[in-house]
């Protein structure tokens, strides 16, 4: 297995496209692998990406075999009697825990990463970020909340499994169980969505019978939340620029009994059928496009592919999208602007430059959001929320009423 988990790294390392993508491209051309090799080659090469500048400094090398040798035994704790054949690069790596090794290196982050990390938190916040960004994420659940309620589901599940901290609708699973062959799976009772997610359907707040857009659904798990939380009723448009993405809900619509979704297509932030709704929405969810740095614990593959200049880009693209998006709500309306960035510059700079911008809207603090949702949250007048802190992946979200 050792031979594959390193031909896989060569692969994902060329960042041609997502880790996960090209890590299932693999296993496509090896069927034969069963699922316990299909998880060690999986968690090794994620290990990896995780953690792919320090090992790199322990290895002495970028070599993707030496790189999976160093992840089994700075990571995972391997002996060298069982790399017996690597003896010469498992002691190199051992002597090298060490040694002191550069900020940056530490947090297994880029250089300007880090340097933006440190710039707007401090060294010692920074570096706790980073530390919780490089653990492996937990498995969370929606519970659907129309079909079941969160204990009985907890009953069923038949698994190792607590309710999330939040969330009301959330469960943290232990350890990686086959959940999508789970009966409570199949039938639309539970769905996989980190419960950081789980909590902008909670601030956007929908009532029964609104008229509310999920903006950049993508393949549809805000929506799903959004539609539970309106018991079905009134309508939602589900709508992205990746009509590939949104092929994704109706599978998961139709599996959670939802009927209340209209997916439309978008050519971009000002497309003609998004301003046939300018005035008339109740609610709008804004979940931009953004670098993703707030979800490393499962997409580690993304801090190596996204440079310094890919940041600015997407905050001028994300305050293009909120601008468009404010005009469809009615007076009253309530607009959510979310991230699941890390960086001030897709967060703050953007809510700080539509709020300016905006006077006919007026910021709206989450924390009274959540209390009112009866959720125990002290989230201030903006969400932030970080794996290290919170067990989520690290979100961003700002709040506000068409006045």
């Amino acid at each position: 297995m050792l031979a594959h988990a390193a031909t896989a790294l060569a692969q994902l390392l060329t960042f041609t496209r997502p880790a996960d993508q090209a890590l299932s491209a693999y296993f496509r051309g090896y069927r034969g692998l069963g699922q316990q090799d299909r998880a060690f080659i999986a968690e090794t090469v994620f290990a990896v990406l995780r953690r792919k500048r320090s090992l790199e400094v322990a290895a002495g090398s970028a070599a993707p075999r030496d790189l999976v040798i160093a992840a089994l035994v700075r990571v995972f704790g391997l002996s060298g009697r069982t790399l017996e054949q690597d003896a010469a690069l498992v002691a190199r790596v051992k002597v090298a825990s060490g040694r002191s090794l550069p900020e940056a290196v530490q947090a297994d982050l880029p250089d300007w990463l880090w340097e933006r990390l440190g710039a707007a938190y401090g060294a010692q916040e920074a570096g706790a970020i980073a530390q919780g960004l490089l653990a492996p994420a937990p498995l969370d659940l929606r519970v659907n909340l129309a079909r079941i309620s969160r204990k009985d589901a907890l009953a069923r599940l038949g698994l190792e499994a607590v309710p999330a901290p939040y969330s009301p609708a959330g469960i943290r699973l232990k350890g990686k169980p086959q959940i999508h062959r789970h009966a409570l799976y199949l039938d639309g009772s539970v769905e996989v969505q980190d419960e950081g997610s789980q909590l902008l359907a909670y601030l956007l707040a929908p009532r029964r019978g609104e008229m509310v857009a999920d903006f950049c659904a993508g393949a549809g798990g805000k929506t799903l939340a959004i539609s539970m939380l309106m018991h079905g009723t009134g309508r939602i448009y589900a709508m992205d620029v990746s009509q590939k993405r949104l092929r994704e809900l109706a599978p998961r619509a139709t599996r959670a009994g939802i009927s209340n979704v209209h997916p439309i297509v978008l050519e971009g932030e000002g497309d003609v059928r998004a301003k046939k709704l300018v005035g008339k929405l109740d609610r709008v969810l804004v979940d931009a496009p953004c670098s993703g740095f707030g979800t490393l614990r499962r997409n580690p593959d993304l801090k190596w592919r996204h440079g310094a200049a890919a940041v600015g880009e997407l905050a001028a693209k994300q305050a293009r999208i909120l601008n468009a998006t404010a005009k469809l709500l009615k007076p009253g309306g309530r607009l959510v602007y979310a991230t699941c960035s890390i960086l001030p510059e897709e967060n703050e700079a953007v809510a700080d430059g539509f709020a300016a911008g905006h006077p006919e809207f007026k910021a709206l603090s989450c924390a009274e959001l959540l209390a009112v949702q009866r959720i125990a949250l002290d989230a201030g007048e903006r969400l932030r929320l970080w794996p290290h802190r919170h067990g989520t992946d690290g979100f961003f979200a700002a709040a506000y009423e068409r006045r």
